[in-house]
This record gives C-alpha cells, structure tokens and sequence, in this order.
C-alpha cells in the first residue's frame, strides 16, 4: 500500500498507550524515520469552540501554562473573535517538537473529553470529532495517490478522517479542514500518523509562521447571502448599483433575540467594539424593548461601506451561533 506513513512510530505514548496492546502492533518504522522527525520543529493547527478554548486556558492561564511546561511544547490561541472562516470556533496552534506537540495534543484532548464528552458514566471511551486545519497544497500528501495514504491511516488508527472540500466561499482561504473521528487512543494515532506525513513537506512547516491570518480572508471575501441573525431590512435601494455603493456609508438593520444582545454587547462593551474596530462598521444596538415589528428582537444598525457592514453582520451572527449551537449539542 503506497503513502505508507502507516507504519512510523516515535517516541510518544499515549496516555491510552495500555489499552493499546489489545490491538495488532503497528509495523516498525526504518530505523531513521522516527528520530529524524522527532528531531524537526513541526506544529498543528485545529478547531475549537470558544467554551474549549477557555477550558483549555484555564483560570488565569493556568492550564495552558501546565500544559507547557509539562510538554515543552508552544500553545497559541486566537482571539475569541478571530475564527475560522465560516464556522464560530476560535483556531489553536501546537508548536515544538514532533514528540512534545503529539503530548500536548493528548493532553488538551483529554481534558475536553472529561469536560464535554463522557458519555455513559465512564464505561464507554467517548467518541468525537476533532478538525485539524491544513493548507490545501498539503492535503494531496495525506490522501496519497488513488486514496492510498488515507485509508492506511485509518486503517492503523480505527479512526474516521475525512477532507473537507476546499471553499470556495472564501477568496484568499487556503486551508481545508480534517476531520477525525473515534475514541482519544483512535484519534491520537491518526494525528501521530498525518503528522509524520506532514513533517515531510516543507511547504507546510513555513507555513508555521502565519498561525492567525484568517482576518486578512473577512477582509477581502466575497459575500453570498447573508447569514441571517433573525430578520434583515436593507435601508437603502438602487441594490443593482452595487460598485458605486461599496466605498459608500450604507445601513442595515438586523434582528438579535433579547437574550442574546449581550453576547454581541460583551462584557463593559467589548465585544461590539472589537466588531467595529476590525469591520471598519459602526455598530448600533436599540434600547430595551425597542423590538424590532412583530418581534421580540432587539434592531442592530449596522452602518459604514458594504463590505465593513458585511463582515460586521457576519460576525455577530457567528457569535449569536455559536451559543446556539452549543445548546443544542448540550
């Protein structure tokens, strides 16, 4: 089977490393290939919520401190505002060494297991999803010809991996998302696995430097329709003009849930003037119980040139989202 990679090894142990020996040993490495790699800087770039973020940091920094200290490895995250592009979920980066990224990985997997997946009182290893973000000139290495590479890889970690299709969506984006799906023994193998492929292409150990420039990607995106917070008024026409309306001073007014004005508020206004700041819109909230007609929605002007309203607009549906989501997942 070609893209092989299935069989590399390094010196990371899981901490599900025991549960391991049930299953068929893995073949052995070249007696070079995993020292080599163990030896090269690498990094990983994945998804998470913002309430995981925060479990991750920890009061005060102090769980991602721990973290650090006890892998050796980099942890960065984004700005509760700058996410990835169309999803709410904030973008981590792992950096160091092959050996200390795999523990630190391991470590922030656990503990969201513990904190947002057990299942069934503990008898059951939970299983989840967890994204990876990779360039896409990238991805062909993981796939490997005819598909080789990827289904090695899953084959040896019992893990789901699947490559999302590049979006097109979002002009200047070029990284994809995969996606790994199993228990936390499962999923680290697969990432050990695509991280050996990955530390073979040079391409994708340069990228390291850029580990946040998806706010470059709002600025310059191109918008279908919008992503609807509740109900949207234009309060201008002429909508066939739209070239000499982009540097114009424009307004929309959009619709937010009562409940939910806080979150675009932030705390002592933060939130809403992060929004403004980075989308170039002045942003608006109406009075209490100043609803928009025949709702119990709050009005949310939004004013400045089309694409600042835009990507302003984007944004609070992200963070209104986001919350919902994690509702209904709860």
């Amino acid at each position: 089977m070609e893209g092989g990679g299935a069989g590399a090894e390094s010196n990371y142990n899981s901490s599900t490393e025991s549960r391991r020996e049930q299953s068929p040993s893995p073949k052995s490495p070249t007696p070079t290939t995993a020292q080599d790699h163990e030896e090269k800087a690498t990094y990983v770039k994945f998804l998470l919520s913002n309430a995981e973020a925060g479990s991750i940091i920890g009061k005060g920094g102090s769980t991602i401190t721990d973290f650090q200290a006890r892998t050796g490895a980099r942890i960065q995250l984004s700005r509760n505002y700058e996410v990835f592009p169309g999803t709410p979920d904030r973008i981590v980066m792992v950096s160091g060494f092959l050996d200390d990224v795999l523990k630190a990985v391991d470590l922030i997997l656990g503990k969201l297991l513990d904190e947002f997946y057990v299942e069934d009182g503990g008898k059951v290893d939970p299983r989840s999803k967890f994204r990876l973000i990779v360039p896409n000139s990238s991805c062909g290495g993981i796939i490997g010809k005819g598909g080789a590479t990827i289904k090695s890889f899953i084959e040896d970690s019992r893990a789901g991996i699947k490559i999302s299709p590049q979006d097109y969506n979002f002009p200047g984006l070029h990284d994809r998302l995969v996606t790994v799906t199993g228990t936390l023994e499962e999923q680290m193998r697969a990432i050990e696995l695509i991280l050996f492929k990955l530390a073979e292409d040079h391409n994708y150990v340069q990228s390291m430097n850029a580990p946040f420039q998806y706010a470059a990607v709002y600025v310059g995106m191109i918008y279908g329709p919008p992503h609807r917070v509740g109900g949207r008024y234009p309060n201008y026409r002429q909508q066939n003009k739209v070239a000499l309306q982009e540097d114009r001073d424009n307004s929309i007014t959009i619709g937010v849930a009562d409940e939910r004005v806080g979150l675009v508020l932030g705390r002592n206004g933060r939130s809403i003037m992060e929004i403004s700041q980075l989308s170039g819109a002045r942003v608006k909230i109406s009075d209490r119980g100043d609803f928009l007609p025949g709702t119990s929605d709050r009005k949310v002007t939004i004013t400045g040139p089309q694409r600042a309203i835009r990507m302003a607009e984007s944004m609070i549906s992200q963070k209104v989202a986001s919350i919902s989501e994690r509702a209904v997942n709860s």
